[in-house]
């Protein structure tokens, strides 16, 4: 019982942003958004290709997957959809465009609410309830 007064020692590298609120959730939300605006129009039969530079070599592509794969993200928020990509490509091999967009559409959708000033449980729960319920209407009634 002792222990559960005990301050919390958090270490960070030095020059980290330790910014809070809801100004760092609505850049959060922004950065994500700014990830999914680049691979948004690889998607579907008309989609765009992509020229990506390194520094090192040039690769084109409209392959979601690569492209996260190349893109060099350093926020932490967008980089949490590269690993969402990241891990549809393994579990699948398919659909790492498709569920960046999704989750950065859900966040659009969030931030909204963030800005309103509402409570984050009520919007994440009826921002996702109204997700799931459209997600499973989509896939009951595919269109032929």
């Amino acid at each position: 019982m002792q222990n559960a007064f005990q301050p919390q020692i958090i270490l960070l590298k030095e020059g980290t942003d330790t910014a809070q609120g809801k100004s760092q959730i609505v850049s959060n939300i922004n950065a994500c958004q700014a990830v999914a605006e680049t691979v948004k129009t690889t998607l579907g039969p008309r989609g765009m290709d992509k020229l990506i530079f390194d520094g090192k070599s040039t690769t084109i592509s409209n392959d979601g997957a690569t492209i996260m794969k190349l893109l060099d993200i350093v926020h932490p928020a967008a980089k949490t959809l590269v690993d969402i990509s990241m891990a549809q490509d393994a579990e699948v091999g398919d659909g790492t465009t498709s569920v960046v967009i999704l989750a950065a559409e859900m966040l659009k959708h969030v931030k909204q609410f963030v800005e309103d000033g509402l409570h984050p449980r009520k919007y994440y729960i009826t921002r996702f309830i109204t997700f799931i319920l459209i997600i499973n209407l989509f896939l009951c009634f595919p269109r032929r």
